[in-house]
Formats: structure tokens, sequence, C-alpha cells
């Protein structure tokens, strides 16, 4: 069994063309996060925090450097490969809830399993995550009768319903208010604790870091400090 960390970067570089101009928006990034971990990494608005989520779930390539993400090597992976990885290895939350207006709670959550190639009827362990987040009364419900804070926890529910091994989370109180915002946090922190849930979470916000076992520092495409 593999003992190492669950993401891996080495030497990461993240270049973008911009006209005839190269802008880095990574500088050499190295970052190892053990299994059952929650991380926060925090930085100013162009640090280079949202390049990295993006390379990290696979959802974009790097200049240069490697990552490795559940022991797989992302860059030895097809398109097919990384797609896949996303489906059953990394659950997204974003700041925006990107909810299918039409579908009820209960369906939002059913279609991530459904692409998954997985029985869309959720397990027992699932359950319990519903009773963990306090939504298993709304599943009947639209995304539009739903609060702000109903939505985050029904997108929180659908990145963990195949049971991924890493949760990556891009600013995921960024639409809520003060008291939502707490209650979502504290339910990060609860998957984290109850469940052995590793948690990558990009914030700008030092007191959603707070949440965290540990927080990483970007600036201007680098670490800078661990705390």
């Amino acid at each position: 069994m593999n003992s190492g960390p669950i993401i891996d970067t080495r030497g990461l570089r993240k270049v973008y063309r911009v006209g005839r101009v190269d802008v880095p928006a990574l500088r050499g990034v190295d970052l190892a996060v053990a299994p059952g971990e929650f991380l926060a990494v925090v930085g100013p608005s162009g640090s280079g925090k949202s390049t990295l989520f993006h390379i990290i779930g696979g959802l974009t390539p790097p200049t240069a450097g490697s990552v490795r993400v559940a022991d797989q090597d992302l860059a030895a992976l097809t398109d097919a490969g990384r797609t896949n990885l996303r489906k059953r290895t990394v659950g997204f939350v974003f700041q925006k809830f990107n909810l299918l207006p039409n579908l009820t709670a209960r369906d939002n959550i059913a279609v991530a399993r459904y692409i998954a190639g997985m029985d869309a009827k959720p397990d027992a362990q699932f359950e319990e995550v519903l009773r963990l987040l306090g939504i298993a009364e709304r599943l009947g419900h639209k995304p539009n009768a739903l609060s702000g804070g109903e939505q985050q926890r029904v997108a929180i529910a659908r990145a963990i319903v195949n049971h991924p091994a890493i949760l990556l989370a891009d600013e995921p109180t960024g639409n809520l208010d003060t008291e939502n915002s707490k209650a979502v946090l504290e339910i990060l922190r609860d998957l984290n604790q109850r469940l052995g849930q590793t948690i990558l979470m990009i914030t700008h916000n030092p007191e959603a870091a707070a949440y965290a076992h540990y927080t990483v520092h970007m600036r201007d495409g680098r670490i800078v400090e661990r705390t």
C-alpha cells in the first residue's frame, strides 16, 4: 500500500501566452499533501492558486514539472484517463454551485454517479453523508427552491457521492453569507475528521483557511510560506 503523498507536485511551472507575451502563473511549485490532510491554499489574486487547483485537478496541463494524484502521473494519462480520474478519484466544489436547474437536488447528486458509470442509487455511507450535510429533507427540491447554503451543500454531496480520494474546493464560500460560510466550512471539517476525506481548498479568506490543518501561502506563482 502506497504511504506517500496523495498529491505531489515537483517543479511545477505554468506559462500562459497572452499575445506575444509569456505570462508565468506558476514558477516552480513543490507541494505534497498526505492522505487525510485538509490543506488551504491562500494568496492574493494572480498568485497562482487557481492555476495550481486546475493543474492538480487535471483540468489544464503544466508547462513544466510533474504532478502525481492518487499515485498517478497526470502527464502519463490520456485525455480519457484524466477524465476518468476526475470522475472517480477527484471531487470538485466551486464558488458557483453549478447545479442543473431543472433537476431536483437528489437528481443533481445522482448525475455524478451516472456519469461515472456507477449505480445511481446512493449507498449507506452516502446516506450518512446526507445527514451530515443536513439536506436529507431537501432532496426533492429544485435549486431555485434552495438557499445558497443548501445549494452549496448539494454541490458538496455531488462532489463526494462517488467517494473520491480527494476533494478540491475552489472558494467554496465565495457566494455565501457569513452564517452559511461557517456552516459549509464546518461540513468540510467534519468530512475530513469523520470520514478522513483529503481536502485541498483554495481561498482568499484567512478565516476559512483556519479550518484546515495547515495553510500554504502563495505569491507571484510561488509558495512563500507554510503555516
